[in-house]
């Protein structure tokens, strides 16, 4: 079915910087202009763009009213942002799907994401974890040097990824190269499209391939229990979520989460040796980081009220994961804090879109944090990490490179 005309986002050649400033940070946390925002004001009009009212929530409680509603907001950006008469466009997969088009796809991978089925995953995870622990070592320079961003923080993800959908060896170099470039908004709406477009693209081709021969990860898996409901582009955009979310995610908060915690003695070396205290520690690094620094955008379909804050239907709401997670009315602000009540934080989002990977993400991390330190403890930063080059302009924060001394 084709959908209504919309504005084609291809044809921006620049986010304006009124509308991506907040993306930007002071190292690892929110600008103190995201911040003095958020304290003054947790919903705010942050500009109008291209006819729309933007509206900007920096606030805890006021992000999980947005988030957490099921009824008043629409995630589906294609009326927005699209081009007509094409069906799929190029947008697509749970996170821009509103029910019931979302609850009868997310039934296709819930099962996948259960505790039992991951638990399969758990020895392929820690393999992975220690064979790049290898390539680590095996990378260090004359000088005493490694860049943990190619030889730990990316691979770990992206090998466990590949498995975990079923990706064959052969079509992984090209996989790989799909990875960071639809998050970057300095290359313009044109870039930003065309890097979606061709993620999914490459998976919408491994669903058609593995659908006469189905493999032994996720998408094999769908199509052996479910292949008669699902059609080929729906599947495609189904793996195309899980690897967009699964990999440059989990990759910045391997590389940042290294750089943080190697710059804390006291907390590297408790990770090494404290079994207890690596979830904890997990978890205020996803609440501290927030590499994911917006949710998708809510669309009000009537007019709504934020915070005591009216909005108008036809407005777009963006929610700063970043400042949410540090807001100082309801979580530890700034600081690591291993005595937080709960694990509550968004770096997963919240409602009925919160990432169906959340679980895989932290088992990656759990295990990976504990075994560099241990494998590495005299590990520290080879940089102060102020001076690491940040992708600020990014939708997912991260880092192109981080290099350590390990001896």
């Amino acid at each position: 079915m084709a959908r209504s005309s919309g504005i084609d986002l291809s044809r921006l050649d620049k986010v304006p910087q009124r509308l991506s400033w907040p993306l930007t940070r002071d190292v690892m946390a929110p600008s103190a202009r995201l911040s003095a925002e958020r304290d003054k004001a947790p919903v705010h009009k942050l500009t109008t763009f291209l006819g729309m009212d933007v509206w900007l929530v920096t606030g805890d409680a006021e992000a999980r009213e947005v988030l957490g509603a099921t009824t008043g907001y629409s995630t589906d950006i294609r009326p927005y942002f699209g081009r007509a008469g094409d069906e799929g466009g190029d947008f697509g997969g749970l996170g821009f799907t509103d029910p019931p088009d979302h609850t009868r796809l997310r039934k296709f991978l819930t099962p996948e994401f259960t505790m039992r089925r991951l638990a399969r995953l758990a020895p392929l995870v820690e393999d992975t974890v220690e064979r790049q622990l290898d390539e680590v070592e095996a990378g260090v320079g004359a000088d005493g040097i490694v860049d943990l961003v190619p030889t730990f923080a990316f691979p770990v993800p992206f090998l466990v990824i590949c498995d975990l959908l079923g990706v064959p060896n052969e079509r992984r170099e090209r996989f790989s190269q799909l990875a960071t470039a639809r998050f970057d908004v300095t290359k313009g709406g044109q870039g930003v499209v065309g890097a979606i477009g061709g993620s999914r693209e490459f998976l919408l081709g491994e669903a058609a391939r593995q659908r006469q021969d189905p493999g032994p990860g996720l998408i094999g898996q769908i199509i052996r229990e479910h292949g008669d409901e699902i059609s080929d582009f729906d599947l495609g955009g189904l793996a195309d979520g899980v690897f967009t979310g699964g990999l440059e995610t989990s990759a910045s908060m391997l590389a940042l989460g290294t750089a943080m915690l190697a710059d804390d003695r006291e907390t590297w070396h408790r990770v090494a040796r404290e079994p207890e205290v690596v979830a904890p520690v997990v978890e205020e690094l996803l609440r501290l980081l927030s590499v994911v620094q917006v949710a998708f955008p809510r669309f009000p379909q009537d007019d709504v009220v934020v915070g005591g804050v009216p909005i108008s239907k036809g407005s777009v709401v963006l929610a700063s994961l970043p400042a949410a997670n540090r807001d100082p009315r309801s979580t530890a602000g700034d600081r690591i804090d291993l005595e937080r009540a709960g694990s509550s934080h968004l770096a997963f989002g919240y409602g009925f879109h919160r990432c169906v990977g959340a679980e895989l993400a932290r088992m990656e991390l759990r295990a990976a944090f504990p075994r560099l330190a241990a494998r590495f403890p005299d590990l520290r930063p080879a940089v102060p990490i102020a001076d690491l080059e940040y992708r600020a302009q990014s939708i997912v924060y991260g880092v192109e490179a981080v290099p350590v001394r390990i001896g």
